[in-house]
């Protein structure tokens, strides 16, 4: 290890690596709880996905900490599984089956991507006002997601003219009346009375108590109080085995179905341009991610050099290019790296062997998988809620005395919540991008990518 990763030259020790691992593991085991929480909504079994994110999570670690030698830890995204949930399998209608296959396709596509140089140049070619407002859009899209599981905020099928028009079932007279006496929302408060909303609010309240006092694990604890709370008011029970001996994935191992992802209509352009933009969503969602976090942590680390550029960069993301793919085959969504890296890198690390740490320890959850049960909704509810407030900070990156920044910023922060969908808000945002450059008159200094996007969503929208 000391040759391997060059603790010496790098100033750090064994211990300190390990320490670093170990903090960085309990800001973000709360993957563990709220993946399979997410995933498990498709129909995909929960224990099974749970193993799979724990898997995931140590090939990403692990790969990370070997191919970089950097203290990146990586796990399944939070908000590329709210997208594999909510955009692809709840929202596009594929299963969850042909949703792996598509990311497994991305992964693929990532490698590709990695390995030539073009994941970079696909970065540069993405305008910065939509860079930049991506984690703010994808952070109140899980907030929302969150509140609704919660129960804080409903989301009601839409204005009740609609409801009747599916169904015939109110004469017009009932209609009047009803629309006269409750008007229809289609967000509106939740329903206070019941006890699932208050251990939302009492977890979210925990989390950000400690998370002012900078209390390592915040997250983690706060779902451990609110389950703990759960289980005494008899929400949930206790499994018949608290230590599993079974590492079980067959039912969501090698499920990828390739030919669920062109639906009942077969190969069509339809479906090649739907593919298409999904896995451009996930590509995009991902860079975006990963080349944030990475360079967000790596600053306060000190691993860039004088150019400001990040040595190995390359590397690390053809870390989580394979753990992506890998990780659709053992039944899990897009493996990305985790900005709760920093907390491992202020405690000290600074070598991949405080990620591959991480790895082992998500590695050593596997048995404790039936814990995991006991975990309530409004426990996970609060946990989403806390990822969002974190996301949102991006916001400050934006400058908003440009109304060329606002306009594409605005609509991908307001889209993916809105229309409930990552892949619109994008969309939405380079196409304001490139139409405002060009009635600016400046065609020329547009991206020919960044050109091509547009052009394809345009057509995706207008003609598909």
């Amino acid at each position: 290890m000391q040759n391997y990763f060059q603790l010496s030259k790098n100033g750090t020790t064994f211990s300190r690596e390990l320490v670093a691992g170990l903090t960085t593991f309990s800001t973000m085991a709360y993957i563990v709880i709220v993946s399979p929480s997410l995933l498990s909504q498709t129909g995909m079994d929960f224990q099974a996905v749970t193993i799979a994110t724990c898997l995931a999570a140590f090939i990403g670690c692990v790969l990370s900490g070997l191919l970089s030698n950097y203290p990146f830890a990586q796990a399944p995204g939070i908000g590329l599984s709210a997208f594999f949930v909510y955009g692809v399998v709840l929202g596009g209608g594929y299963t969850w089956q042909g949703a792996l296959a598509i990311v497994f396709i991305s992964g693929l596509v990532f490698i590709i991507l990695t390995a030539t140089g073009l994941r970079r140049a696909i970065l540069n070619a993405i305008p910065e006002s939509v860079r930049q407002s991506v984690p703010v859009g994808i952070g109140l899209f899980i907030t929302l997601i969150g509140l609704n599981n919660a129960g804080v905020v409903d989301i009601n099928q839409g204005p009740i003219i609609d409801i009747v028009l599916s169904n015939g079932t109110l004469e017009q007279s009932d209609l009047i009346g009803k629309i006269t006496n409750a008007p229809p929302q289609i967000l509106e408060f939740g329903n206070f009375a019941k006890p699932e909303v208050y251990l939302t609010l009492l977890g979210l309240a925990v989390i950000i108590g400690l998370s002012v006092h900078n209390v390592s694990g915040a997250i983690l604890i706060g779902v451990g109080v609110v389950s703990f709370i759960s289980f005494l008011m008899g929400g949930t029970e206790l499994p018949n085995q608290l230590i599993s001996s079974s590492f079980d994935i067959s039912p969501i191992f090698l499920q990828l179905d390739f030919s669920a992802i062109w639906g009942a209509s077969g190969f069509t352009l339809s479906a090649l341009f739907d593919i298409f933009f999904i896995v451009l969503a996930f590509t995009m969602v991902d860079l975006l991610d990963t080349v944030g976090t990475l360079y967000g942590t790596a600053e306060r680390g000190g691993f860039l050099d004088e150019d400001g550029k990040l040595p190995r960069i390359n590397s690390a993301m053809m870390a989580d290019s394979v753990a992506t793919t890998i990780g659709a085959l053992v039944g899990t969504s897009t493996v990305t790296t985790y900005l709760e890296s920093g907390s491992g890198i202020a405690a000290g690390g600074k070598t991949g062997l405080a990620a591959i740490i991480v790895g082992i320890l998500f590695l050593l959850c596997i048995p404790l998988s039936p814990l995991v049960a006991l975990i309530p909704t409004s426990a996970t509810s609060a946990a989403l809620v806390m990822v969002g407030i974190l996301m949102i900070g991006s916001v400050s990156k934006i400058d908003f005395s440009k109304l060329e920044v606002v306009v594409p910023s605005f609509l991908v922060i307001v889209l993916m919540p809105f229309s409930y969908s990552i892949a619109n808000g994008i969309g939405a945002g380079i196409i304001a991008y490139v139409f405002i450059k060009i009635i600016q008159g400046e065609l020329r200094s547009l991206h020919p990518v960044t050109c091509l996007i547009a052009i394809l969503f345009v057509l995706r929208y207008a003609i598909i």
